[in-house]
Parts: C-alpha cells; structure tokens; sequence
C-alpha cells in the first residue's frame, strides 16, 4: 500500500512553514493523543503518521530530501523516524516538549497523564557507500562493516537516586500567581531513569564497549548522488535497560562510470563509428546500464546524430519509470593515410556525392535534442 503524503497528513500545502507545519502537528497530536483516546487503536494509528511527518518535516535537510524524492529518499532503512515502525516512546522522548502544558503537569504516557522517564536514544552513526551505475540501475544489498557502541555483557543498572526512577525532577517556585510546579530532565540520569550499577572489565565509565557489525543495507533502485538512506537501530547504544540505539545514515556516493554520463535518469553514451560505417551502414553491439541491445546504423548516417533508446536508461527513484539511453554518434576522421587512401578521397574531393548538401528538412542540433525531450 502507497504510503500517504507527509503534508496531507498534517493538513497542509507544500508551501507550508516551519511555523505552520509546527502548530499543525500539535494540533492533531493533541487531538489523537493516547491519554485522551484511551484504547483507541485507529487515534493511536494518526498519532503515529502525525510524529512520522512531523519528524521529517521539521528537518530541513529531511524535508528537502522529501520534497525531492517522496517516501523513497528514506528506503533502506528497518524502522524508526521516517522509515515506518513509529514507536510511542520514541515520540514521546522526541516531541513532547511541544506540547508545552496541554496534558497537565507533563507529557504523559499511554492512557496515564502522569510524569515518565524518557527513553535515552545512542548517537547516530554516519557512512559513505560507493555505488556504480549499474548498482544503482538494479538496486542493490551492501553489506558493510560499522564499529558501534554497545551495552557491554553483563553490565546492571539501578533506579537513578537523585529522581527515583521518575527521570524528572520537580522544583516549585514562587510567583506573583502562586507557587508554580516544573518539571524538568534529571541531570543525574538524563531522563532515564536509571544509573550504570555495575560493569564488567573493559567496559567504559557508562558500561559500553565498541563492537563490529556486518549490517545489511537495502538500497532502492534509481538513488541520486547526495542521497541519505536510515537504518534504523544501528547506530551507537546508549546506556541503560530502557535505551534505544540510534541510527545509521548511510550516504550515497556514485563512482563515475568509464564510458557513460549520468543526467538525471537518462543515460549517455558516445559511439564512434569509422568513415565507411558511417557511408555504408553498420549494426552494433552496445552495454547499456541494463544489459547488452544491438542498434542499426543507418546509410549515410551524419556524425553528431543522436539515437535513443527508449526506456533504457535509469530507473526514477519516485518510480515515474526508466529514463532513456542516449547514443550520440561520432564519425572517425582518420589521421593517417596510405598513398593509395590519399588518391581515393583526393578524387572523392571533385565528386559532387561527397560535397556537403544539408537537406532543408534536416533539423539542427537544438531542434534534435528538444525532439529526444518532448
């Protein structure tokens, strides 16, 4: 099922500002919040799409990615913030300080209303991933090696002292409106709850160590230079029984090919055929990015014409179809000549066959190439 448009669920035109797109997600936060729709599966469910935009939306380089790619700049990755799999804490550690006061004295849990620890998420984790065109015509699985930090075997924690385990702490002030009670993030235990207990040897002061993983990354077909892929759940861990890991964001690098130019989803190539292929006519073999075609050359084909393949080139990542693969035919000029090639094309020069004579209805170079695009 095709995933629904980040602005529509929010309500909101493309156009939208970061301010819009802020007061809209809490509206509908609001509206669908757990604590006011206790057992509500389907509110629960538009809670979820509305964290899922929102997290996209308010990032500027995420949103630039979206307005680009759609739902497909964010493939690759297995959970998480814009990858699907929303989970309630996540939201909740993320974005709760939007919503400022509208559930009593903090942002509660499901179906509670009252304090809760927040979920510590690990550091996010950045990669470069080298792909050729050929990769990116296909889609690919890369299987790459990444040092993260983990939860250390063996390693205990206990309920925080300085919170008991709330993840807040509460200070009471007064003022000209009477004393006023604010929660704010344990400094002890940074909201989870909980402190380090005991470790075992080599662990660090916070019970990790670093460990290498092969992690499998899903990239989809027709991904562009610059693009950034999520995994989600593998970057570093972080401390505690509650802690999530954050995320690997693996950017895309395309390693230029020997004999063809990307431009977008079209693919060119440039031919060079000799004088006489060019005369006579001639069949050729060619790769292109999806496997070997065999063109026909016609008789007295003139050098800077263009063939196109239709559907050849590379596949769009917003899944609009293929591109096309562009031949641009060159004619060999030989440099060196026998006596005898010199004779013949010094005869060929009073020949009135081989004076150039441009047929009116041969278009020009612009004509040809605003034909390929129309």
């Amino acid at each position: 099922m095709a995933k629904q448009d980040y602005y529509e669920i929010l309500g909101l035109s493309r156009s939208a500002t970061a301010s819009e797109i802020k007061k809209a997600y809490r509206k509908m936060a609001i509206k669908y919040h757990p604590d006011k729709n206790p057992d509500n599966k389907e509110a629960e469910e538009k809670f979820k799409l509305a964290a899922e935009a929102y997290e996209v939306l308010s990032d500027d380089n995420k949103k630039a990615r979206y307005d680009q790619y759609g739902h497909a700049a964010f493939e690759g990755g297995h959970g998480g913030f814009g990858g699907g799999g929303m989970n309630m804490d996540d939201i909740f550690s993320q974005f709760g300080d939007i919503f400022g006061g509208a559930f009593g004295g903090g942002f509660g849990g499901f179906g509670g209303g009252g304090q809760r620890q927040a979920r510590v998420k690990g550091s996010n984790l950045r990669i470069r991933v080298k792909l050729t065109l050929e990769d990116i015509a296909n889609g690919v699985e890369k299987k790459v090696k990444v040092r993260r930090k983990v939860q250390a075997d063996g390693v205990t924690y206990k309920t925080c002292t300085t919170c008991n385990g709330t993840g807040q702490q509460m200070r009471v002030t007064n003022t000209i409106l009477g004393r006023m009670q604010t929660a704010t993030t344990c400094g002890t235990c940074q909201g989870a709850g909980e402190m380090l207990d005991s470790k075992p040897a080599g662990a660090d002061a916070q019970g990790m160590i670093v460990k290498e993983e092969t992690v499998p990354i899903n990239i989809p077909e027709g991904v562009t230079e610059g693009v950034q892929l999520k995994v989600g759940g593998k970057g570093n861990e972080a401390p505690g029984k509650n802690s999530i890991a954050g995320d690997l964001l693996v950017l895309i690098e395309e390693v230029p090919h020997d004999t063809l130019k990307r431009e977008g989803s079209n693919v060119h190539y440039d031919l060079y055929i000799n004088f006489s292929e060019a005369v006579l006519g001639v069949s050729k073999e060619i790769e292109t990015v999806t496997g070997k075609v065999k063109i026909k050359i016609e008789p007295g084909t003139q050098s800077g014409k263009i063939l196109r393949l239709k559907g050849k080139g590379l596949p769009s990542i917003e899944r609009y179809g293929n591109g096309d693969f562009l031949i641009h035919i060159n004619v060999w000029t030989p440099q060196e000549l026998t006596k005898e090639q010199r004779k013949f094309f010094e005869q060929m020069m009073e020949d009135d066959n081989f004076s150039p004579n441009p047929q009116k209805s041969d278009k020009s170079f612009f004509e040809k190439v605003k034909d390929m695009f129309s």
